[in-house]
């Protein structure tokens, strides 16, 4: 079983940055895709961005290319999502989640592990 957790989170000015962190425990995440997504209130789940095992894959949604990072480092379990030039619509929980394959990586239904998710506020 692989655990995750969020940090990272916060309340942020339009055109700010964050920098959100995904560490995983009890089993090593250098195998697995892992993938970022968010949730918005009174909205579903959407993709954000994910990265194959040995980062020289990534995929992002549309929405965030140019503007959101994702990254691992696999000597330290931890997965990252840089966020710079933030709005106001990305605001929502994010989460982070792991896969064994990296295909179809924009369904959240082929994750099996995620973590509990960490809010992120952007104001006007």
């Amino acid at each position: 079983q692989v655990q995750l957790v969020e940090s990272g989170g916060g309340l942020v000015q339009a055109g700010g940055s964050l920098r959100l962190s995904c560490a995983a425990s009890g089993r090593t995440i250098s195998s697995y895709t892992m993938g970022w997504f968010r949730q918005a209130p009174g909205k579903e789940r959407e993709f954000v961005a994910a990265i194959n095992w040995n980062a020289d894959m990534t995929y992002y949604a549309d929405s965030v290319k140019g503007r959101f990072t994702i990254s691992r480092d696999n000597a330290k379990n931890t997965m990252y999502l840089q966020m710079n030039s933030l709005k106001p619509g990305d605001t929502a929980v994010y989460s982070c989640a792991a896969r064994q394959l990296y295909k179809r990586v924009v369904l959240d239904n082929e994750y099996p592990y995620w973590g509990q998710g960490t809010q992120v506020t952007v104001s006007p």
